[in-house]
This record gives structure tokens, C-alpha cells and sequence, in this order.
């Protein structure tokens, strides 16, 4: 099938960002395009209508792409868990743990699922946007690498390999990244995408003749730096996330260690009366309104972490002067009663004591819950009786004990969440859930209202996604050569 990659120098060099701006450019040009990536590691996952679990950044692709996203668009996610240990997850389901070593001496056996994705997209769509994984280049993983340039020969791709001049080096990046390719690699690079870029174009122009001199490949595009507005794939994005100005609310979300889907607040930064920050240290509390405990990978270990960090009796002292506390997932979970792990899914000790701030407990047992989730509201004072929607990814199951408020109904008519008798500690197993604007605002105007600030009447407007899309296409229009990928694509070749 036709296909084009996009792999980087390194992570985060914007691959993400490129494939999602060409999956809506190929639907716009009228062809039926789907987004690939072999093997992605990320924290930061979605969950299909179907139930399996993906990277985020192919189900935002497939949404730009105007496609339904599926397993077979990352058939392979690596969730760490720890250091060296990560749960596997092929086809959207759980696989099984496997630490790092490990998974490295049975990658071959995980292009058997690869390639059964392959084969079905391939009756499905016209083209292709696969992308890479970290760099191609990675000379101690090369040999079991089946992300890059394995994944490139087994689609018969073209590739343009992109670089982040904002972080400087572009110029050794790309050289460096070709010259430790082997030759027949090194062949599929067609086309060098400079990402980042800041000031005046003509400056840099002695440098692209130079390369292209240097490396017989052309630069097929100097994309401007630019924030893409769409879901970060990890959390590598929060180290350069920037802080601005002030106001109304605080809110600001601990920064556990295995900190996963914390693209659950992006709406919360979109708020005009909101300012969140990331918290990790005593030294980066501040005055917050709202602490928000997010999704973690590790509720256990995590709670661990949050005791021997210093915020917690931080939290403790916002807890008894009335502020708010929320937790998501994990973080609920660890807001509860206890934590029982009898199955040692995620601790050696099967019986822990969680913060004890909400009447509920959690039992982790094998088996993953993930689904895509409408609910109502049921908190009374805010948001009782609105509509929202998100998804599940948790393995623990509660147990709301005696005196229980549930926070939310399933559509199902099941019940989730918790809220305690003041309303001002909560929390909820749904990722996703501050997506939904009105449910969002009436919480926003509850905080507003509790500081004596007049509401909000608006909803707070959540941009676009499919404006983003458009937006992002018609920034590669005018800064990447377009037809020299539509010939890549058609297997022409690019001609300088």
C-alpha cells in the first residue's frame, strides 16, 4: 500500500505533530488515510470504541484523519510501570508485564501483530502515515528495533526524517542520525524536515545548502515553531510546558512519577479563569485553589512517592482549610479508605492504607477495565444531573463503603466516584471528563462562587479539534513541499 514515515533525531523532535498535520492534509486531498505506529511507549493512552488501549497520538491522528481510531493503528503500547519493567500491551489488550531486557530478546516475536495490522488497514485505506519512535539511529537497539526503520521496510515506505533546531544541533543531528544509518537505510530518507524553527528564514538558508550538498537529500520544509494545539503523546511535553499570567483559580495537579493521560486538563488550561501548574516539589506549591491528584501508572508506588515527597501534609493543611482536592484514577483510588492488592498486581504487599479522605476502597485483580463512558452528574450543589463523557483505563475496582455520595451514573445506570460530605474532595475513575463544558463550567463556577466571584454565564469554549486539524494542514501547505511528499508517496521520487 501507499505509505510515508516520519521518523525524528530524537524524541520529541514534533513526529507526533507532523503525522497528525498529514493525516488531515491526505483526507483533504479526498483519500481514505489511516495513521500507524508499530510500537508506541507512552503513559498517555486512549481507548477505542471497542475497548483496546492505544497511544493518544494515533487516536488523534485517526480523528484528524477522519478515522475511526482501532487497534491496528498502534498494535503494539509499552506502559511502564517502573524503571525497567513495562506492561505490554498487543492488539489493545493486555499482553503481560515484561522488563525491559526481556521484551528486547522477544521483539521479533511482536512483528507477527504488526504485521497483521498491516494487512487489514491495507483493505481499508489508500495511504498510510507511519510514524517512528525516538531516533532510528539508537545504535545499542537497532538490531531489535522494529519501530523504525523495520517498520519502514515492511510498508515499503519513503521517509522524511525530522529535527528540532529550537533545541540546537540540528545540523549534527541529522548528519549524525544519517551517517550511523546503514546504507539501504539511510536510502529510504528522502526528504529532511527542520521543526521548531524561530526568526528569519533567509538566515538559515546557507546552512539547508549546505546539508543538501552534504547529503544528496533535500530539505523538503522548515516548519515555524508553533503550539500544535492538539494532545501531547507523553509526558516529556510538561518539561517545556510554560506557565502564563494570572488568574481567577489555581489548580494545581501533582506531578507523580508515572503520571499518565495528563492530557485529562488541557481543557482546564483553555479556561479563561483558570492558571494550572505542575507540581512535583515543597518549593512549587504556591497558593492553590483546586489539587488535583491525576492518573498514574502505579497508584501504589506512586502513594508511596506523594509520602515521602513533603506535599502531602501540604495537601493535608488544603484539605482542613476547605480547599479542594480532586482525584482521577489512580488518584482517587489512593484518596480512599484502602488498597488491596492480594494478587500482587501492583505492590508485594497486599494490604495498604490509602489517604483516607474518601469512604471507598480499591482491590487491583487481573483484568483491565477500559471503556468509553457516558455518564450524569449526581454531586449535589454542581453539576447534578449534566451530561459528560470519558473513558476508563484502571485495573482496581471499588468499593464505596457506608456514607458513600457517588459522584457520577453510567449510562448503564452503574454507578463511579465519590464526593465527600462537604463536596470538596472528589474523585472519579473517568479520564476525559473535563472535555464535557457545561459539566466543566458548572464545576468552575462552584470554585468561582466559593471565593465570592460572580459565574461565568458562558461555557467555556473548548477549541475545535477539527479546526485544529484544518489549521495544522495549511500550516504544512505553506511550509512544506507538498508535492515532493505527494510524489514520495506515489513512489516518484523527489527531483532537485
Amino acid at each position: 500500500m501507499k505509505a510515508i514515515m516520519v521518523q525524528g533525531t530524537a524524541s520529541d523532535v514534533g513526529k507526533s505533530v507532523l503525522c497528525t498535520a498529514l493525516c488531515r492534509w491526505l483526507l483533504e486531498e479526498g483519500l481514505r488515510v489511516a495513521p500507524f505506529k508499530a510500537q508506541n511507549m507512552a503513559l498517555n493512552s486512549a481507548v477505542t470504541r471497542d475497548g483496546g488501549e492505544i497511544g493518544r497520538s494515533q487516536a488523534v491522528q485517526a480523528e484528524a484523519a477522519g478515522a475511526e481510531a482501532c487497534v491496528d493503528m498502534n498494535p503494539i503500547l509499552l506502559k511502564p510501570k517502573g524503571d525497567r519493567i513495562s506492561e505490554v500491551i498487543v492488539h489493545g489488550r493486555h499482553y503481560r508485564d515484561m522488563a525491559a531486557g526481556d521484551y528486547q530478546a522477544h521483539t521479533h516475536e511482536m512483528l507477527q501483530p504488526v504485521r497483521q495490522s498491516l494487512d487489514r488497514l491495507s483493505q481499508r485505506y489508500d495511504v498510510l502515515v507511519v510514524e517512528g519512535a525516538g531516533s532510528p539511529a539508537e545504535v545499542n537497539l537497532k538490531e531489535r528495533d522494529i519501530v523504525n526503520m523495520r517498520t519502514a521496510e515492511l510498508v515499503d515506505a519513503p521517509v522524511l526524517l525530522v529535527a528540532d533546531i529550537d533545541r540546537g544541533g540540528v545540523f549534527a543531528s541529522l548528519i549524525g542520525t544519517l551517517e550511523i544509518l546503514e546504507p539501504h537505510e539511510r536510502a529510504r530518507v528522502r526528504g529532511l524536515v527542520i521543526n521548531k524553527f524561530r526568526g528569519d528564514r533567509s538566515l538559515l538558508e546557507p546552512g539547508l545548502k549546505w546539508l543538501y550538498q552534504r547529503t544528496g537529500i533535500p530539505v523538503l520544509g522548515v516548519l515555524p515553531y508553533r503550539d500544535p494545539g492538539i494532545d501531547p503523546e507523553d509526558s516529556l511535553a510538561l518539561d517545556s510546558r510554560k506557565e502564563t499570567g494570572d488568574a481567577a483559580l489555581e489548580v494545581a495537579v501533582i506531578r507523580f512519577p508515572r503520571i499518565s493521560n495528563f492530557t485529562d486538563f488541557a481543557p482546564l488550561e483553555g479556561a479563561s479563569d483558570v492558571r494550572l501548574r505542575y507540581v512535583s516539589r515543597v518549593s512549587e506549591w504556591g497558593n492553590p485553589d483546586v489539587v488535583i491528584l491525576p492518573g498514574t501508572k502505579n497508584t501504589i508506588a506512586d502513594l508511596f512517592w506523594l509520602r515521602q515527597s513533603g506535599l502531602l501534609p501540604l495537601l493535608e493543611a488544603h484539605r482542613a482549610q476547605g480547599g479542594e482536592i480532586v482525584g482521577i484514577c489512580g488518584g482517587y483510588q489512593m484518596m480512599g479508605v484502602r488498597l488491596h492488592d492480594p494478587d500482587g498486581v501492583e505492590w508485594d504487599d497486599p494490604d495498604q492504607e490509602g489517604l483516607r479522605w474518601l469512604p471507598v476502597a480499591t482491590t487491583f485483580r487481573p483484568g483491565k477495565r477500559t471503556a468509553q463512558v457516558r455518564a450524569r452528574g449526581l454531586a449535589p450543589g454542581w453539576g447534578y444531573g449534566l451530561e459528560l463523557e470519558g473513558y476508563e483505563i484502571h485495573l482496581g475496582r471499588e468499593d464505596c463503603l457506608t456514607g458513600a455520595i457517588p459522584l457520577l451514573e453510567r449510562e448503564d445506570g452503574t454507578r463511579d466516584g465519590c464526593v465527600n460530605d462537604s463536596g470538596r474532595v472528589w474523585g472519579t475513575h473517568l479520564h476525559g471528563l473535563f472535555q464535557s463544558p457545561a459539566w466543566t463550567r458548572s464545576w468552575l463556577n462552584h470554585l468561582r462562587q466559593r471565593k465570592g466571584l460572580p459565574p461565568l454565564d458562558r461555557e467555556e469554549p473548548i477549541r475545535e479539534r477539527d479546526q485544529i486539524y484544518a489549521a495544522l494542514a495549511d500550516w504544512l501547505r505553506e511550509h512544506l513541499d507538498l508535492e515532493a511528499v505527494r510524489a514520495l508517496i506515489e513512489r516518484k521520487g523527489v527531483r532537485r
